[in-house]
């Protein structure tokens, strides 16, 4: 018997969107679903970016994750109202990226930041009695001054890092490293801009990016889904459905005060407006 010949479902697309600074948290999740893409065996990748960056470590271990999957996976990168210092890193991770033509973007740079309250201690009658092993293991101490020694180190640290970043750029660009230097001091640029500098392919919009990533394996951009891939939302939340979904400026400000903490004394590839 022979059974009639039904069409073939239509293919979705993947998509994975990664907001705000990028830390540890950020990290494990974008690497879960990144796995669930490759089990899934989905054909494209839409990877939405909307973040200001974070630090350098967990952009890293994100961008050589990406770089694995686009062995397997077309990888879009569609940057939105904001995609500087690391997120423009990971970005490097896709084989194709755009753009808008407003989008903030660039600061390819590297900072680190120490708080000296010494001056503030002393007011107070507050001091610190420190026992170490060794005479930098307190670098970076909020209680004193660098020393000329230590700032060498650190100057030595960022220009480190700061090459890794010159050289990923210069690689998933196809640029020179001394074309990629010429804009890479931590300067920001306009999506328009970025492409005139051959960091980004295309201008358009996250739906411009959509069709695209579609285009590449063939399928119909116009039935062509994208399929998001995020953690399931906790019990409460599902329940509660689209209720107090945008954060209160309270609750972003809380937001960073963690991040700070938890990145204090870190090399970060972040943009600070």
């Amino acid at each position: 018997m022979i059974w009639p010949f039904k069409p073939k479902t239509t293919k979705k697309i993947a998509r994975i969107e990664i907001t705000g600074a990028i830390a540890g948290d950020t990290r494990k999740r974008v690497l879960k679903a990144l796995n669930v893409v490759k089990e899934k065996k989905f054909p494209a990748l839409l990877l939405r970016i909307d973040s200001p960056g974070g630090t350098v470590g967990d952009s890293q271990e994100i961008y050589e994750a990406l770089k694995r999957l686009r062995e397997k996976v077309k990888i879009v990168a569609s940057f939105g109202n904001i995609s500087a210092s690391g997120g423009v890193y990971i970005g490097m991770g896709a084989e194709h990226i755009m753009a808008n033509p407003g989008t903030i973007t660039g600061s390819i740079g590297v900072i680190l930041r120490g708080n000296n309250l010494e001056r503030l201690l002393e007011k107070i009658g507050v001091s610190f009695k420190v026992i170490k092993s060794g005479p930098y293991k307190d670098i970076l101490a909020f209680d004193r001054q660098l020393t000329d020694e230590e700032q060498n180190i650190l100057q030595d640290m960022i220009d480190t890092s700061y090459q890794q970043f010159v050289t990923t750029v210069a690689e998933g660009r196809n640029l020179a490293v001394e074309n990629v230097k010429s804009f890479a001091d931590g300067r920001i640029f306009t999506g328009q801009q970025a492409l005139e500098l051959g960091v980004v392919d295309r201008l358009g919009t996250e739906e411009d990016a959509r069709r695209w990533a579609a285009e590449l394996v063939g399928l119909d951009p116009e039935k062509t889904e994208s399929q998001t891939i995020e953690e399931p939302k906790p019990l409460l939340s599902r329940i509660l459905g689209g209720r107090n979904q945008s954060k209160t400026a309270i609750g972003v400000a809380i937001d960073w005060v963690e991040f700070e903490l938890a990145t204090s004394g870190q090399p970060l590839w972040l943009y600070r407006p």
